[in-house]
């Protein structure tokens, strides 16, 4: 059928066959980060999601995006022709709507290739009952996801760490009656070696401890003398950890740091030393440099994709069910299978009073053992011996599949050389900003007739025709 290794291949493969060598990083001094989304089509969604097996599926990447830069709040535009977050997985994600409303257009055109069929509403569609999408991203996403433990053997204490072995303890454990029989193997195999790194957090964040370019993170445990009642404690995974050292478990001596933010007002990290150094559960804006940002993190995203399906508010109009990923992949990297739960399923998995067809997923959340070939981690491994500063891409790529300018490489929010003067006009913005995805609606609005348009959007047809 299909497994973590096979779609983590398959996106590398577009990585390098189907993007220019413009926007990608420099290898003798540039990292970036990769995600995108994978359309699987079998015989039923049924065979879909079930274990790897003889059943032949089609993949196919149908959006990518590369970048780990987000824009600062004094650079944010009212007129929505800048790029907020270029971090890879939103790019990704703002890539897949356009390829989803393309996929409309040719819905509405009558044209069998669409991933939609009708729906029991006039103008509505759903999708086919023998798709799904597979989420792909080459790190574990930035904020609560990425708050780690760091386990070490009790014999190994004073001994140096290797970088290599990054993954969480409850990773495999926990996935493991949702692997196939390939999966399986791997994740036996890995079980016991999960020795991870200390790394120290960088200023500007995004991908700060982790060596594969991830935010690191924290969890804090609660202090004895702490009579704060929203004082947060470390998860139960760590402390299953500890209390089972004796058995030959490996302890839980450090979690990794991120440089995600907690959301301004809110409950905050203890920053004590070690454990206790950051609080589990918590929405988190993405850093910057001197310039604070409203972008949330990867981790508090993919949990409201999670609840809301990735399709948007305006595709939404168009829909019966939202479009919800079936999968999570991430590829080699520090990663928790406890802490991506955590952060993807479990913060949202209680929420009620949802409209008509949106209900909280059960995701499946898998790992590869395949690295990108760009990581950070990649890079640093090639370039051991040199003195030359590592630093993250500047640049970020969107992909998707559509007929007319599928490729966009941007900076700083605007397309890659665009000039202060510049700014503002047609050619500095990109194909997935908010406003060219609104554009991009408008036109699918405009070419249907008024009687085959959903109830929420005849009033409204008359102002969207203009």
């Amino acid at each position: 059928m299909w497994s973590a290794d096979e779609i983590a291949e398959l996106c590398y493969l577009h990585y390098r066959t189907r993007l220019p060598k413009q926007g990608k990083p420099d290898p003798d001094r540039e990292w970036t980060s990769l995600a995108a989304v994978v359309k699987v089509e079998s015989s039923t969604q049924r065979e879909v999601l079930a274990s790897p097996g003889n059943l032949q599926v089609t993949k196919e990447v149908v959006a990518m995006g590369t970048g780990t830069k987000c824009i600062g709040q004094n650079k944010m535009r009212k007129t929505g022709d800048i790029l907020n977050d270029s971090h890879a997985e939103i790019v990704a994600k703002r890539s897949f709507q356009r390829y989803l409303l393309h996929q409309m257009w040719l819905a509405a055109s009558h044209q069998q290739c669409s991933i939609f069929i009708p729906g029991t509403e006039t103008g509505k569609w759903k999708l086919k009952p023998n798709t799904i999408f597979v989420f792909f991203s080459s790190h574990t996403p930035c904020g609560d996801a990425s708050i780690i433990p760091i386990s070490e053997p009790e014999n190994q204490l004073s001994k140096p760490v290797t970088g290599d072995d990054a993954a969480g303890q409850s990773e495999r454990r926990s996935n493991h009656d949702h692997l196939g029989p390939e999966d399986k193997r791997k994740s036996e195999k890995t079980a016991s070696n999960h020795i991870i790194k200390r790394m120290k957090t960088d200023d500007d964040g995004y991908f700060s401890v982790i060596p594969e370019d991830l935010t690191v993170q924290q969890v804090s445990v609660k202090r004895e003398d702490d009579t704060n009642p929203k004082s947060c404690e470390c998860s139960a995974d760590m402390q299953t950890a500890n209390k089972e050292t004796g058995l030959g478990r490996p302890k839980v001596v450090d979690v990794y740091r991120t440089g995600a933010k907690c959301v301004p007002g809110e409950l905050g990290d203890a920053r004590i030393p070690g454990l206790g150094y950051h609080c589990v559960g918590l929405l988190r804006v993405k850093p910057g440099r001197g310039d604070r940002t409203c972008s949330m993190s990867c981790s508090d995203k993919l949990a409201r994709w999670n609840v809301l399906g990735c399709q948007g508010a305006l595709l939404m109009h168009f829909l019966q069910y939202p479009v919800y990923l079936s999968a999570i992949v991430v590829g080699k990297c520090p990663y928790s299978q406890e802490a991506m739960r955590r952060a993807i399923v479990e913060r949202c998995q209680h929420i009620s009073f949802l409209p008509d067809g949106f209900v909280p997923q059960e995701v499946k959340l898998l790992q590869s053992d395949l690295r990108f070939e760009h990581s950070r981690q990649a890079i640093q491994e090639v370039q051991t011996n040199s003195k030359t500063k590592l630093v993250p891409c500047s640049a970020a790529i969107s992909w998707s599949a559509v007929p007319e300018q599928p490729l966009d490489v941007t900076s700083d929010g605007f397309r890659q050389g665009t000039t202060k003067k510049r700014i503002g006009s047609h050619q500095s913005r990109s194909k997935i900003c908010k406003v060219e995805l609104f554009h991009t609606f408008q036109k699918l609005v405009t070419s249907i007739s008024q009687e085959d348009l959903p109830d929420t959007l005849r009033s409204s047809t008359a102002l969207l025709r203009r």
